[in-house]
């Protein structure tokens, strides 16, 4: 049997229009088997290359006297890797003694052959904020790097977890995690069949109980640190070089800076380095600092004399390096994030920051950091950037917030430009930055395009929320607001709800204290839609039901239609979730008249993207509430207005709530003819998520219809989609 067109899929009244992706005129709609070779010839991306992952640093060519660590992690891993069930390996010791050396070292020689699809790596010190780490975030970067694409990854923790394990599930991954601290970190990224080793400054006994191995590294003993020296200075004498580990307490990271310090330093000699420590020569001249935080640069009270030990070697390593480099070392001192471009250093006030770099690069204070955009991007060790910290708390406190201040202002600017690249002509309050993207940039630019944008945005996402802490604590309340105004681009596209409710939050104190309504409003509608995404739905009411209490007080009706807009997402979601028809269709009606006092705002301006959004969502609640007819007059009108305007991306929209109308009237025929429009256009405009709606639609809609050409024919072309995607083929649709 075929449902699908009339008389064999002969004459209608509508049809799939080639140019405007509409349903619309006296024309032919195309019969089911026409429409199925259209499905098979819409093109999908090829897949992308089956290269596994191998994140994270890499391994030193130098590296001795951890035969028993090795050892210990090697028949762990292989004990773990045999089993049914995941594993987990903790490797603990003091900041900066070798562990994740240790981890990548053990991988290089003998566990890349246990794990053949790949490696994940992450440092939790980059999603950690008041003493939690962001998941959901660490995640989202693990699905990509195993190649699900961004339009496929969920917004929520919860959803994030159960794609991981899903596509992890047939896979044998190694996950390697710095910096742990708690145990339900390591329990949320353990992959199905996989191992998990976790670094970390100390035991978690919890984890033990659960049959984790525990790896304890301590700092190396005289015998091992002495074998190091001289496996860097053949020539060394022996108790000078006993001395040299000694002084540095047998920590790997203070042995190295000195020695590499001292590299490059030829007329100086190894006595020359144990001279300067034993006398504590060079300090930061903070050490009341010190003693009241009651530790060194090392990081805890628990590294004892490590710390202080590795202190005295920084001291003199930094002291000894040219001044245009110490200073560019106090700037990374003053830095609120954790990562720095040579074009954030440069608009901090660095000189010769290539050079600089090149020095902290070789005395191995700084290293370089995997990014999936274009900067090259530096990091200080975690002990090192404690320790630059330090000595910027000894600066004038005029000279760290002139830096701060510049800092701010790049980041502002720079994101500006992003969100006008991302999100292009949008309803924004602050003005366009006035400072040309050239100018941010050392060399070149930035970024060019949307996806480089977005690339560059998503790459300072840490430091982002770094520099609006900062700039809320120096009281700086437009910038706070600026800066969480332009990142909205970034938040909404890669789905940082958690951030963008934390930086939301910052920016309503700011928009407070400046008494601009305007600005709170705007930002507690953010807060809001990101709480909608997390289906935290009374916590968006909340923050809505604040924003409308001010709108009286806000002159531009577009944020009153920015409001009315998310309660109405608001009621319609809460419509899907009722149990009664009627209570649904009442909330859909609720939805409805919130979407046209929207639609009124945005004429009033007249915001034409606005105009067809908000038409486009009052049909959305006419669908809901089962008002099919009334749906597609509105949405004849929103399209037509899309195409006046240009508005392809809502034109695809349309087409998909077009085609949910015409199955509330009966129509199939007309619903595919709407879906497969919408296929082509998700297609052409590589909104794949689009693609994917729209595909899913047509499979349920001809498996309803009985035809089999169609049904296979998208079950065939969504499964290539899905793949390409990074995900596995979808299980059989329902209708």
């Amino acid at each position: 049997m075929n449902g699908l067109g009339t008389d064999g899929g002969g004459s209608t009244r509508n049809t799939v229009s080639s140019t405007n992706n509409t349903v619309s005129g006296n024309a032919v709609i195309v019969g089911p088997l026409v429409m199925a070779q259209h499905i098979e010839g819409i093109q999908v991306p090829p897949d992308p290359p089956d290269v596994p992952p191998s994140q994270g640093p890499m391994p030193s060519r130098v590296f001795v006297n951890r035969t028993k660590e090795l050892a210990d992690l090697r028949d762990a891993a292989l004990s773990l890797a045999a089993g049914p069930e995941p594993g987990v390996v903790l490797v603990v010791g003091v900041g900066g003694v070798g562990k994740t050396q240790l981890v990548a070292q053990a991988v290089r020689r003998e566990l890349h052959r246990l794990f053949p699809d790949g490696q994940l790596y992450v440092d939790l010190a980059d999603h950690r904020r008041d003493g939690a780490v962001d998941l959901a975030a660490v995640l989202g970067e693990f699905l990509r790097a195993l190649r699900v694409h961004k339009d496929y990854v969920p917004g929520g923790l919860a959803e994030r977890t159960a794609l991981f394990r899903s596509v992890a599930a047939t896979l044998r991954l190694l996950v390697k995690v710095d910096n742990v601290q708690h145990a339900p970190e390591v329990r949320a990224l353990v992959p199905p069949r996989g191992l998990l080793v976790a670094t970390g400054r100390r035991v978690l006994p919890s984890l033990l109980m659960d049959g984790a191995v525990l790896i304890d590294v301590a700092p190396l003993d005289g015998a091992a640190g002495t074998e190091l020296v001289r496996r860097w200075h053949a020539d060394a004498d022996e108790g000078t070089a006993a001395d040299v580990v000694r002084l540095c307490a047998g920590h790997p990271l203070a042995l190295r800076a000195a020695l590499e310090w001292l590299a490059a330093r030829p007329q100086l000699t190894l006595d020359d380095v144990v001279r300067d420590l034993t006398a504590g020569r060079y300090g930061t001249g903070d050490d009341g600092a010190r003693e009241a935080t009651g530790m060194g640069a090392g990081g805890g009270t628990e590294d004892g004399g490590v710390g202080e030990a590795v202190d005295t070697v920084l001291d003199s390593v930094v002291a000894g390096v040219p001044g245009h480099t110490r200073h560019l070392y106090d700037l990374l001192g003053v830095l609120p994030g954790t990562t720095a471009t040579a074009d954030l250093l440069k608009a901090a006030g660095a000189t010769r920051v290539d050079e600089g770099l090149g020095e902290l690069l070789s005395c191995r204070l700084a290293v370089l950091v995997e990014s999936s955009d274009r900067p090259r991007r530096y990091r200080l060790h975690d002990v090192v950037r404690a320790h630059a910290r330090l000595r910027a708390r000894a600066l004038p406190e005029e000279r760290r917030r002139a830096v701060l201040r510049r800092v701010v202002d790049f980041y502002a600017d720079a994101a500006a430009h992003g969100d006008a690249l991302v999100l292009g002509d949008r309803f924004r309050i602050q003005p366009p930055p006035v400072r040309p993207l050239s100018e941010l940039a050392a060399r070149g630019t930035l970024f060019t395009g949307r996806p480089d944008a977005l690339e560059w945005l998503d790459a300072e996402r840490v430091n982002f929320r770094a520099v609006i802490r900062a700039a809320a604590d120096e009281g700086w309340y437009e910038d706070v607001w600026r800066l969480c105004e332009s990142l909205w681009a970034l938040y909404h596209s890669r789905k940082h709800l958690a951030d963008c409710v934390e930086s939301g939050l910052l920016a309503i104190e700011a928009a407070q204290h400046e008494a601009r309504p305007d600005v709170e409003i705007r930002m507690r509608n953010q807060v809001a839609r990101a709480a909608y995404e997390l289906g935290d739905l009374d916590r968006a009411e909340s923050q809505l039901g604040a924003a409308a209490d001010l709108l009286e007080l806000a002159g531009d009706p577009r944020l009153s239609g920015v409001v009315l807009e998310s309660r109405g997402l608001i009621a319609l979601a809460r419509g899907r979730s009722e149990e009664s028809p009627g209570a649904a269709r009442e909330r859909a009606e609720e939805a409805r008249q919130l979407f046209e006092r929207a639609l009124a705002a945005n004429r009033a301006v007249p915001d034409p993207h606005g105009i067809v959004v908000q038409s486009y969502n009052v049909a959305q609640a006419l669908v809901a509430g089962e008002r099919w007819a009334d749906a597609l007059d509105v949405l004849d009108e929103a399209a037509e207005v899309a195409r006046a305007s240009g508005d392809a991306p809502m034109l695809l929209r349309i087409d998909l709530v077009r085609a949910k109308a015409f199955v509330g009237l009966g129509s199939l025929d007309r619903a595919v003819a709407a879906a497969g429009a919408a296929a082509d256009a998700a297609a052409g405009l590589k909104q794949f998520a689009k693609l994917d709606q729209a595909l899913e639609l047509l499979t349920a809609l001809a498996d309803r219809a009985e035809d089999r050409p169609l049904r296979a024919a998208c079950e065939a072309k969504l499964a290539a989609l899905r793949r390409t995607m990074g995900l596995r083929p979808p299980a059989a649709p329902t209708a």
